[in-house]
């Protein structure tokens, strides 16, 4: 008897691990797209544009139009069409939304590049919506004189202040950095007067509370040092040197924050273009590279995120690499980072150039939209995690002092379990930027659920959870 249990339970074993082996992590749900036509596409953000309380895929175009891919209870469609927001005559490459105008609602920073390097045609894009239509801000005449004309890559949006006062870090490529503010009307460009005017090969760039209370920058560059800005009152001083992270061997592509050591603190991952990827953490007052083979192997990276697309309340990695195999993380317990095998999403003919992340359908798991192009035409595709099992999970959502989206602002969940801290994405990836909500996927046996809203003034706001599986809306109180 004990014979025939042993044998069963190997076969158990066995079955059990073959079954885990062969079940893709994603599935492919690229039929809930409004088509599938080859484009060429960049990146791509996340925000309720259009004011009707719903969040939608914003999908630049280079030579293609940009698109506003919104739910409508059954698949994904493009909601705005106005010729001002598709553009097809401009080369759209990266975008970030943020409430600029103080008004509640977020505007949309459009990063024109028609060159790759240096002065280019055509200027970017800052759109607004007033008397419910579209405008650009730039196209006005008391605009005219701060448009961006160099060539440029990412864009992520700053409160440097905390007062709800969201400017625009322009990370661009043979030129001036540039850093636009909405004062008096206007649109001006404070680069100069914060000490960010550098020129660099700007790639991607991330905010959030990286070393200060209040919204920290850091810029991956290319052939150039890395930038590190310690926001001091408001201004920046670029510490990336006695911080460890200039890395001035490697060219700077996808970047995120996350708490890689799940210790209520968010890290720095940063992938680097044919280089290896780093995951910086903070010890001893400066940061150090933790990253391992295989996650640090070189590729041709373009979108870094992190995200629990299986809300098993561990965060993965996603590699959105160009012209070669995607790959996935799953950060465990200690900075350890265990390759996932994908079939879905491994895409090893991609052109993978942008991605990001939002739970589009409403339904508590997160959707991973990849944009392609660069090289090559092809379609959007979109993916969602493989299983019918309904894991618990928890959303916050908080809303600044106007009752726009807090970017910038850290989430802390504290648990039994863990204390994990969560940035309201204010831009990263590479392009791009993620959904402005922290989400929390549920770990086994996990209770004692309290959530720590870390302002972008360093305010702080405690609250405990009675129920999961909802969002919660958190105003900033005045």
């Amino acid at each position: 008897m004990k014979l025939i249990n042993f044998s069963c339970l190997i076969f158990f074993v066995f079955y059990s691990m073959t079954s885990f082996a062969d079940k893709s992590f994603f599935k492919d749900i690229s039929n809930l797209l409004p088509d599938q036509k080859p484009r060429l596409s960049y990146g791509v953000a996340v925000t309720d544009f259009d004011k009707d309380g719903l969040d939608e895929f914003i999908v630049t175009g280079f030579g293609y139009e940009n698109l506003a891919l919104g739910f409508d209870g059954k698949s994904l469609k493009n909601k705005i069409k106005e010729n001002i927001f598709s553009d097809f005559n401009r080369s759209t490459i990266g975008v970030a939304a943020c409430d600029i105008d103080k008004d509640g609602h977020e505007e949309i920073y459009f990063l024109n590049t028609d060159t790759y390097s240096g002065q280019k045609m055509y200027s970017d894009r800052l759109l607004n919506i007033e008397n419910k239509k579209i405008v650009d801000l730039f196209e006005k005449d008391i605009n005219q004189d701060e448009l961006n004309l160099t060539a440029g890559r990412s864009v992520v949006c700053v409160d440097r202040e905390g007062k709800g006062n969201y400017g625009v870090y322009v990370a661009n490529y043979g030129g001036p950095t540039r850093f636009y503010e909405y004062i008096d009307d206007r649109v001006v460009d404070l680069a100069v007067s914060l000490n960010l005017d550098e020129i660099t090969g700007g790639r991607a760039v991330v905010a959030g509370h990286i070393l200060t209370d209040q919204m920290d920058i850091f810029a991956a560059n290319e052939r150039g040092p890395n930038f590190l800005y310690f926001n001091k009152n408001g201004k920046f001083l670029d510490v990336a040197g006695q911080m460890n992270v200039r890395d001035i061997y490697q060219n700077g592509r996808g970047t995120a924050l996350s708490d890689i050591l799940y210790r209520g603190r968010l890290d720095i991952l940063n992938g680097n273009w044919g280089g290896y990827h780093r995951a910086y953490v903070y010890e001893d007052i400066k940061f150090r590279n933790i990253a391992v083979s295989s996650f640090d192997e070189p590729s041709k990276i373009r979108t870094v995120i992190s995200a629990d697309f299986d809300n098993d309340g561990y965060d993965e990695v996603f590699l959105n690499n160009i012209g070669e195999p995607n790959r996935l993380y799953k950060i465990v317990e200690n900075g350890v980072f265990k390759e996932i095998k994908l079939e879905q999403a491994l895409e090893p003919n991609g052109l993978g150039t942008g991605a990001a992340v939002a739970d589009i359908d409403n339904d508590g798991i997160l959707e991973l939209l990849i944009s392609h192009g660069e090289s090559g035409l092809q379609p959007l595709t979109l993916f969602k995690y493989n299983s019918d099992e309904k894991r618990s999970f928890l959303r916050v959502r908080p809303l600044n002092i106007h009752g726009a989206p807090a970017r910038g602002a850290t989430v802390t969940l504290y648990t039994n379990e863990r204390t994990h801290s969560k940035t309201i994405d204010a831009g990263s990836g590479y392009l791009c930027q993620m959904e402005p909500v922290a989400h929390y996927g549920i770990r086994d046996n996990e209770n004692e659920f309290k959530i720590k809203i870390k302002w972008t003034n360093g305010d702080e706001e405690l609250l405990e959870v009675e129920n999961l599986n909802q969002t919660i809306v958190l105003k900033q109180k005045i």
